[in-house]
């Protein structure tokens, strides 16, 4: 069964479901008007690996338990099996995907996405600057060349434009995000302690104390290792799951979702929902 998305008033198959069997045969993909996933609005969990690469518009998501997103100068780095959830989307996103299957993991070019999981698998995308943008497109399009001109040896020249796609993505979020060892990452630690204590605390002097750091050192380090503040990735993961439960929790009050979310007052979450999304709590669930 085709999941679909609407464009233009019309019902249109996402690329992935019209593209199953190639994606088999071929390999790797390249994927182009890209509206949102594939499942609509219910989760995705890819068997591929999926490098998206947003254009415009911007859609939120929920990566596993972590919020996320994609917009334009975005890249996105999907390991198989994460589930992806859509909590928002403006009707102008736009994306390109490109799907590698499992199997292609045998090409020796290509085992540079294996070294990348420690990378990618918490914080699976990257925000780029125009030009760093456009380099990355630049190798997209030479994707495209290739598959246009049906060259010899298709898949194996394939192989090694991701490859070096992955190189090029791999040192722009180096540069950008300060990356370090596994083992001097706050913002690992930080992610997982949200996950355990969000509901109750929505303070980064608490994480910051269980990092034993000072909160404006504690942010200076999350940001440095992310590129947004503590702060940032606390509203947003609050907001991200209260999108959630709005969106499919239609049996719960509003009062009982502000209480999950450890706000001891409706009005309070509400203001709080509506500073950071412009919308009342009501207005969103529609």
């Amino acid at each position: 069964m085709y999941f679909c998305t609407m464009k233009r008033n019309k019902t249109v198959p996402h690329p992935i479901n019209l593209n199953l069997q190639r994606i088999k045969d071929d390999g790797i993909v390249v994927l182009d008007d890209v509206h949102g996933l594939p499942t609509g609005d219910e989760p995705f969990v890819s068997p591929d690996y999926v490098i998206c690469i947003g254009h415009k518009g911007h859609i939120d998501l929920m990566y596993d338990v972590f919020p996320d997103y994609s917009e334009r100068y975005t890249v996105g780095v999907i390991f198989p099996n994460h589930s992806v959830r859509k909590t928002m989307k403006t009707d102008d996103y736009l994306a390109t995907l490109i799907v590698l299957d499992a199997s292609v993991l045998n090409d020796p070019m290509v085992q540079i996405i294996n070294h990348m999981r420690y990378h990618y698998e918490p914080h699976p995308n990257v925000k780029l600057d125009k030009h760093e943008y456009n380099e990355i497109m630049h190798v997209v399009e030479l994707m495209r060349e290739t598959v246009r001109l049906n060259l010899p040896d298709r898949r194996a020249l394939m192989s090694r434009q991701v490859e070096f796609l992955l190189r090029l993505l791999g040192t722009y979020r180096k540069n950008r995000l300060n990356e370090e060892s596994p083992d001097k990452r706050v913002s690992i630690q930080f992610h997982s302690n949200l996950k355990k204590h969000v509901h109750q605390h929505h303070d980064v002097e608490f994480y910051a104390s269980l990092a034993c750091l000072t909160p404006k050192y504690f942010s200076t380090v999350i940001k440095q290792e992310t590129g947004h503040n503590a702060g940032y990735w606390i509203r947003r993961h609050i907001i991200a799951e209260a999108k959630m439960l709005l969106h499919v929790r239609h049996d719960l009050p509003i009062q009982a979702i502000a209480d999950m979310l450890g706000f001891e007052e409706q009005t309070a979450f509400s203001r709080y929902f509506k500073r950071e999304t412009g919308l009342s709590p009501t207005k969103f669930r529609g």
